[in-house]
């Protein structure tokens, strides 16, 4: 169906862009975070899953996939975003994009769905990769795909705005290895909180990506460091702040009209 004041055609026309470049990149793109991501849980679930044998009552190598799939997820949409909108910047085929009948919704729909459509794919495939390692269970399984969603969409419109912020490939890689993966590091990836000191887990509460863990885990085993609502609420606020950037940003032409 086609909306008069809605450019489906140029939307559609972006995001097939951007999925085919995906194709072209299929192991750097879908292949080597799943292979990094099932390293990761041979490692830690084998190495330490011998000593912990369960948190919380579920089995370690169980209790760490949630936090797997978000580390990924939020790499992902981060990483794909980013590039996919400094690459036309870096080539000057962003000049084409403006002076297409494009709204900046649109522009920013054709983008953002793309990057948050190949992180979903990569965080299913982890999902399943993960079944030949270990058995584990999805108790809400809306819940598990409603916070698929809204991390993806809120952190690929958080990596558009790196994307229209870098100037140089190296900036573009500053804020994913230097604060994201820490945080999700830090986040509750590979424990609950709840195994920290007190003054720590008051302390890890200002962690951001805590919420987006907890409320995940949630989904699976019904465990959760924080309150879901909390989670959920934590989620849609990041995600609204992502949103009011990007307004901004096309509001006042930063970093695009120069």
């Amino acid at each position: 169906m086609n909306f008069h004041f809605v450019n489906v055609h140029g939307i559609r026309a972006i995001y097939r862009f951007e999925m085919a470049r995906t194709g072209r990149t299929l192991m750097q793109s879908i292949l080597s975070p799943v292979v990094s991501t099932s390293l990761y849980f041979v490692v830690f679930g084998s190495a330490i899953g011998s000593r912990i044998t369960s948190v919380e009552g579920v089995s370690y190598a169980a209790f760490i996939i949630p936090g797997l799939v978000m580390l990924s997820l939020l790499m992902q949409s981060v990483s794909n975003a980013s590039f996919g909108i400094y690459f036309p910047k870096f080539v000057g085929t962003i000049y084409e994009v403006h002076s297409a009948p494009l709204s900046y919704l649109e522009i920013v729909t054709g983008y953002v769905g793309a990057a948050a459509t190949k992180a979903i794919i990569v965080g299913v495939i982890i999902l399943v990769t993960a079944r030949l390692f270990v058995d584990y269970s999805i108790a809400h399984p809306a819940v598990m795909v409603l916070f698929l969603v809204m991390t993806t969409v809120a952190f690929s419109l958080f990596g558009f705005i790196i994307g229209i912020w870098a100037d140089n490939f190296e900036k573009l890689q500053v804020v994913p290895l230097m604060i994201i993966t820490p945080l999700t590091f830090l986040g509750g990836s590979f424990y609950s909180i709840h195994m920290l000191p007190p003054f720590w887990q008051k302390v890890t509460l200002f962690n951001p990506v805590v919420y987006l863990i907890s409320g995940f885990r949630w989904s699976f085993y019904g465990l959760a460091d924080v309150n879901v609502g909390v989670s959920v609420a934590a989620t849609l606020f990041f995600l609204a702040l992502c949103l009011a950037g990007v307004w901004w940003i096309f509001k006042t032409g930063w970093r695009l009209k120069a």
